[in-house]
């Protein structure tokens, strides 16, 4: 049987290096492209045919416009709207990529530490942008709440300083996490199946049990990866 950690191997499908640095066009890339590609044809059908009463194919994208516009609203407020495109764009890459990873021979990029972070590191920086954009030299105040005496500055910063920092890290692990031990049980169990032959069969139900679970585990991590983002955009918006 082979190794259960096998299945995150990132792999070059076409190979390229330019100056020496590899920029392989990889497995990991192929699933990405999948990911965008699948979730903006399926979001195309199911809008082919628009009715002033959405039939039941229209309100799959109505639904999820309004689920994610929910979120900003709540997290962010009205003005949050305005990166509506960013936010769903997010949701709908990270919870393609997550269900694309639970068929058969398929790669899950959503479980490697780069990908994931590269995701969180450019939500981080929007919250840059957005807040010194908003706040002027103001956004410093991230670091240095109101109400908190300057002389507990060399304090209160370098802790305000990793808890911002750490943002992107928090995002990323627990998500890779999620899809990295999940991923690993499903090719344990699916190794006793094979090789318990006709006994097999409980393993096999069990392996049907946990896939089911998979399935709601990748969508609720893009819902709480999603979440996340939007309150951290929210404290780049409004004072602490």
């Amino acid at each position: 049987m082979s190794s259960p950690l096998e299945q995150f191997e990132i792999k070059p499908i076409i190979p390229i290096e330019v100056g020496g640095v590899d920029i392989s066009f990889t497995n990991s890339s192929l699933f990405m492209v999948l990911a965008v590609v699948v979730s903006t044809l399926v979001l195309g059908l199911c809008l082919r045919k628009r009715t002033l009463v959405p039939n039941a194919a229209q309100s799959v994208p109505e639904g999820l416009y309004e689920f994610v516009a929910n979120l900003l609203r709540e997290n962010v407020g009205v003005e949050g709207l305005r990166y509506f495109p960013f936010i769903f764009t997010m949701f709908l890459f990270l919870a393609f990529g997550n269900m694309l990873g639970l068929f058969p021979y398929a790669f899950t990029f959503t479980s490697h530490l780069t990908a994931v972070g590269s995701l969180s590191i450019i939500a981080l920086l929007l919250n840059v942008v957005v807040g010194i954009r908003r706040k002027k030299l103001g956004w410093l105040r991230t670091f240095l709440p109101r109400g908190i005496p300057w002389p507990m500055a060399p304090l209160i910063v370098p802790i305000e300083m990793i808890s911002f920092l750490s943002k992107p890290f928090s995002l990323t692990v627990r998500l890779v996490a999620n899809m990295t031990v999940g991923h690993i049980m499903l090719k344990i169990i699916a190794g006793f199946i094979v090789s318990l032959g006709v006994l097999g069969i409980v393993p096999l139900l069990f392996d049907g049990i946990i896939i089911c679970f998979e399935i709601f585990i990748s969508l609720l991590q893009a819902f709480i990866y999603t979440v996340l983002s939007c309150i951290y955009l929210g404290d780049a918006i409004h004072e602490h």
